[in-house]
């Protein structure tokens, strides 16, 4: 691709990224995690047990876990063996109580039981990577120094053509690059929250009809265009192309024959 080529395509890239930041911050004008958590390091656990799992399931587990262990030290006093059968509900749960205790131990030996503010601090702590560091430092400290890109902020990172990368911290610094540093704030969670409410990647409830691929970009396998949609409010120029609003159609027609006709 030629100097020029690539930078028409940031300047296109830059006027995908304004619409659907506008979009995130009026739809979620305070966005926020929905990882359940009452002290700052229990948020930490939670964020670390999430990876590869849903919030849901691991505010099941803490609804119980977090009775018993409340902060650092707590956790870093916990026996390993005992901890690790307490989180064996959660994927990965041997290398996720290594970490956790790691952490608690580190944290309550250097920082006295209070969370880092730093991402250098963080991702030097066990089981916290780029990600997870930027979660914590947004939600606990309010703090937006970096993009935490996770399986929803890659979904749609692909899907509106931002980036041309697949490693997650490569997709962070390509949305920060694109993205004013005040508008963070708004992306992680934005994002999480559009695409487990709003467009999940394998849509099942027809109600959601206002989530349809955006710009004519094809599905992804395993994605269903509700009925009656209308486009993205994310698209770009959307409207205008012709083809895309026919593909939507055809498709919306040939869904809802099927699902009649699989109900007989």
């Amino acid at each position: 691709m030629t100097r020029e080529a690539r930078s028409t395509s940031q300047e296109l890239r830059r006027a995908r990224v304004k619409k659907m930041v506008a979009y995130l911050k009026k739809a979620y004008p305070m966005p926020k995690s929905e990882l359940v958590y009452r002290t700052p390091f229990q948020f930490v656990v939670a964020v670390i047990l999430s990876a590869q799992c849903t919030d849901k399931a691991v505010n099941k587990l803490t609804a119980i876990l977090f009775k018993k262990y409340k902060t650092a030290r707590d956790f870093a006093k916990a026996d390993e063996a005992m901890f690790t059968k307490e989180i064996s509900s959660i994927p990965f749960f041997r290398n996720k109580a290594k970490a956790i205790i790691g952490t608690a131990r580190e944290i309550h030996a250097r920082y006295a039981g209070a969370v880092p503010r730093t991402e250098k601090e963080l991702v030097a702590l066990p089981g916290i990577g780029y990600k997870t560091a930027h979660v914590i430092l947004g939600e606990l400290h309010d703090v937006w120094e970096g993009i935490a890109t996770d399986t929803h902020v890659k979904r749609f990172a692909k899907r509106f053509d931002l980036t041309n990368n697949t490693d997650l911290t490569k997709i962070s610094k390509d949305l920060e690059a694109l993205i004013p540093k005040g508008d963070w704030k708004y992306v992680n969670n934005g994002l999480v929250l559009y695409g487990r409410y709003r467009a999940p990647a394998r849509l099942r409830r027809p109600s959601l009809d206002h989530t349809l691929a955006p710009c004519g970009a094809p599905l992804a396998e395993g994605e269903i265009i509700p009925m009656g949609g209308i486009l993205s409010p994310f698209c770009y120029n959307a409207i205008d192309d012709r083809n895309s609003i026919k593909n939507i159609t055809f498709i919306s027609i040939f869904s809802k024959v099927i699902r009649r006709y699989s109900r007989i």
